[in-house]
């Protein structure tokens, strides 16, 4: 009979019994070096509709990937669900008969940081919660948002989530990393409709490691206040406008162009920026960006990435320099530094930010040190939320053209926008900020601050 891996009490996976059979079945096969990434996640999320259930879920799934490299230095990879020892000794199989496809010249390599110490987050695991339970807070939280205002009608995108996960990483070599976290998560969606006009919606997420903390009143609240103040719309002329963005907004747009600070996109020709990009001026010299996977606020931070390498906080602009990049194993060795802790696994592995945080350099002055979300009375456009991210942005060309959710703001008082779209160049963009405001506000992709971007050019749609 087969072991299985994962505790089905906790879901946990045993990295020394899954050490011990990938030493087995590698020594069998005549593998000398081979490296394993696994993760696991147990997840039960509730979806309701008018008060009633109106989906009930509940997953458990464990992955692997398994790398080997034969004689000859060939890299196969395998992936499999199965953690069993059968499921074990079948990738192992499959890795190497892979490995003969596997490129001599283009080998990836263990990351030089896979055995070196961790940053100990030590996270707080919650108490798991039944499904009944998710179900009654979120019918709860439902009714309560449907009742805050009586134009609306209705929450039709909602969700609680409770997850529990893991990931390890081994290699031959003696590397051993293991973690595991919790996390809950609600966002609620809402439409709203007035007589003789369109119908509007708006929403709120919140994260937090445990359900109990996790902040719903406030995400009630916001997707109400957001949705209210969209109810008394008007359409606006195409013309360049002075834009501010909201945190959530700004960071949406930075996330969009991450590729300039991704090593693997500079290397595949993907990225506007080149390997002698670094040193640049690429904003004003008052915008700091850095990628801070430790930050303490970063809800489901692992401490070490798909190749074993500890996760680091990295500044990627500096005053407006563009100061480094992110780097796995493979692009730290053609770059000729050491890898950042970026990584996912994979024969060519890919390259991802953790957690972005936006900030204002103290040694430098705004363009206009007037403006201020509290207090400005010239006109501009708040940008709240940015859609179609994926079809309406370039990244390899800087461009992006796409559709908003935002007010229309004259002598303080907001009028949302029917429907409008901003185009631009983010390099432009970022030369053109006017003032990055002092308060940095924790998002849940994030940390920015306002930032305000003169002469964007806006499509109204009429």
């Amino acid at each position: 009979m087969n072991k299985s891996i994962t505790n089905p009490k906790t879901s946990t996976l045993d990295p020394i019994i899954l050490n011990n059979l990938l030493e087995k079945y590698s020594e069998e096969s005549s593998i000398n070096k081979w490296d394993m990434g696994a993760s696991s996640s147990r997840d039960i999320s509730v979806q309701v509709q008018q008060g009633n259930a109106k989906q009930l879920k509940g997953s458990q799934r464990n992955s692997m990937t398994l790398r080997v490299w034969n004689k000859n230095n060939q890299v196969g990879i395998t992936s499999t669900s199965d953690l069993t020892s059968e499921g074990i000794k079948k990738a192992m199989k499959g890795a190497i008969e892979a490995s003969l496809f596997g490129n001599e010249k283009e080998s990836p390599e263990f990351s030089s940081l896979a055995k070196s110490e961790l940053e100990d987050i030590n996270p707080e695991i919650s108490n798991s919660h039944t499904i009944d339970q998710l179900l009654s807070i979120l019918k709860k939280a439902e009714k309560q948002l449907i009742n805050t205002h009586k134009s609306i009608d209705s929450v039709p995108y909602n969700g609680l989530n409770e997850s529990y996960m893991e990931r390890l990483y081994i290699n031959s070599e003696g590397a051993n990393r293991h973690m595991k976290l919790s996390q809950s998560s609600i966002y609620l969606y809402a439409k709203a409709e007035e007589e003789n006009k369109k119908p509007r919606s708006a929403g709120g997420i919140r994260i937090n490691s445990n359900l109990e903390e996790l902040d719903i009143d406030s995400c009630i609240s916001e997707t109400s206040d957001k949705l209210i103040s969209h109810l008394d719309y008007k359409s606006i002329e195409t013309n360049k406008y002075l834009v501010c963005f909201t945190p959530e907004a700004f960071l949406q747009l930075i996330n969009a162009f991450s590729s300039m600070f991704n090593a693997r996109s500079i290397i595949d020709g993907l990225s506007l920026m080149s390997e002698d990009s670094l040193g640049n001026q690429i904003s004003v010299p008052n915008l700091n960006i850095s990628d801070e996977g430790l930050h303490p606020k970063n809800v489901g931070a692992f401490s070490f990435d798909g190749e074993g390498t500890p996760t680091q906080n990295i500044q990627l602009v500096s005053n407006g320099i563009l100061t480094n990049f992110l780097h796995s194993e493979a692009t730290a060795r053609k770059f000729g530094v050491r890898p950042t802790g970026h990584a996912g696994l994979g024969a060519k592995v890919s390259v991802s930010p953790d957690w972005l945080v936006i900030s204002k350099s103290k040694s430098e002055m705004d363009k206009d040190a007037s403006l201020s979300i509290k207090d400005t009375n010239k006109e501009y456009i708040l940008i709240d939320e940015l859609s179609a991210i994926h079809s309406g942005v370039k990244a390899s060309q800087g461009s992006f053209s796409l559709p908003f959710d935002g007010w229309i703001v004259n002598d303080g008082k907001k009028t949302s926008i029917e429907a409008a779209t901003v185009a631009g160049d983010i390099l432009k963009v970022l030369s053109s900020i006017l003032k990055i405001e002092n308060k940095q506000i924790v998002t849940h992709q994030g940390i920015s601050p306002h930032v305000w971007v003169e002469n964007m050019s806006i499509t109204g749609e009429a």
